[in-house]
């Protein structure tokens, strides 16, 4: 059985369109439908149902499918055991958040550049949602986000767990000791980005704690530069991972409060497309799970 007739079947089960498939396949359509005529003249059975509108799996076709992407993921296992790194060339669309660039990102770069020469890498540095988002529709190779991303096809490798703490300057003029969020109200509350997990989280606790968040000022940025900036500076406090400003806590120029609400860990993951072929990103989410953990 032609392996490549295999692939072809996968693609075009997944995006129910021949000519669709064909431009992923970086092929024809006629290319596509021969392959998929050969396959199935070869297994005996019809795979596809076929309208001039819709493209759907028989009963055999559906059978087929799991079998068919198993066999793709053992393909690609295959080639990345064996494959020689410094022949592997390509480029590598990675998105990534602001937490992760500033925890071990610079690790992972280097470690890509040693172990895959004549790889290049593409940065985006965005929120999860959009990075998500850009993940499922093809826009990126891979994410490392807060994740998981649930969806078909979509696979997720867990990285890392941040404990989200409550950081303020010296500069504020707190009280000693515990301190309630009401405590904190006069001072704007920087949160990551509007919709994100910190940020409902930080309302979460608002409201836990008796107050109306209406009358608290909770300041979004997807930018945790301008977030740290901003607190170093005294302008308000901040709910962060402390890998995120741990140089700052070893200056002074940050500290963490001791704040009674306590807030849930982050969780962050390597997000790709579980897709025939898709070999670099998964070995450069490996990568990413090594480093995380170390």
């Amino acid at each position: 059985m032609n392996l490549k007739f295999l692939e072809t079947f996968v693609w075009v089960a997944r995006l129910r369109n021949f000519s669709v498939a064909a431009e992923k396949l970086c092929t024809t359509q006629a290319a596509v439908s021969n392959r998929i005529a050969t396959l199935e003249r070869e297994l005996g059975v019809r795979l596809f149902e076929r309208d001039l509108r819709n493209v759907g799996l028989t009963p055999h076709g559906q059978r087929a499918l799991p079998q068919a992407e198993a066999i793709m993921r053992m393909v690609a296992e295959l080639e990345r055991s064996i494959a020689d790194a410094g022949q592997v060339r390509g480029t590598v669309l990675i998105g990534t958040v602001d937490s992760v660039v500033y925890a071990w990102l610079p690790r992972l770069i280097e470690r890509v550049k040693e172990t895959y020469p004549n790889v290049a890498i593409d940065l985006n540095v965005d929120t999860s949602l959009n990075l998500a988002r850009q993940i499922q529709e093809g826009q990126i190779d891979l994410g490392l986000i807060m994740g998981p991303v649930v969806a078909p096809h979509i696979r997720n490798i867990e990285l890392c767990v941040f404990d989200c703490l409550w950081i303020g300057s010296p500069k504020l003029p707190l009280k000693p000791g515990r301190l309630a969020i009401g405590d904190l109200t006069a001072y704007p509350i920087f949160a990551y980005s509007k919709g994100s997990q910190p940020h409902h989280s930080v309302l979460r606790a608002i409201e836990l704690s008796g107050i109306d968040t209406e009358t608290v000022r909770v300041f979004n940025s997807n930018s945790l530069a301008t977030i740290t900036r901003l607190v170093r500076d005294g302008v308000g406090v901040a709910v962060l991972p402390q890998a995120v400003v741990q140089e700052f806590l070893d200056t002074g120029e940050l500290h963490v409060l001791d704040v009674e609400a306590r807030l849930p860990p982050l969780h962050f993951h390597a997000v790709f497309n579980d897709n025939p072929g898709n070999t670099l990103p998964a070995l450069i989410a490996d990568m990413a799970a090594e480093i995380a953990a170390s």
